[in-house]
């Protein structure tokens, strides 16, 4: 999945359990486990909120966007098939 969950991170710096996290966000530890291992499909904004007012970070330190390497290939083969389909005309 390119949307990577740095939650852990965090749990780490704050020297904080997932068990109390869960509670003080108010959400099962069940379902932080799965938007902590990067299964969730989908966070509430004020899920998210809820995590970085705990954690006093930003978005941005628990959610980040990695390429995934297919689709950097795939995007480079369709500009070779272009770059090949344009020099036979």
């Amino acid at each position: 999945m390119p949307i990577a969950v740095d939650i852990d991170v965090m749990l780490a710096k704050r020297k904080m359990s997932v068990g109390e996290l869960a509670e003080r966000v108010g959400i099962t530890p069940a379902n932080l486990a799965v938007l902590k291992n990067g299964r969730a499909k989908a966070v509430r904004f004020t899920t998210l909120a809820a995590l970085c007012e705990v954690l006093e970070c930003q978005p941005g330190d628990l959610l980040r966007w990695e390429a995934e390497p297919d689709a950097a290939g795939a995007a480079g083969a369709a500009n070779s098939i272009d770059a090949i389909a344009a020099t036979a005309d």
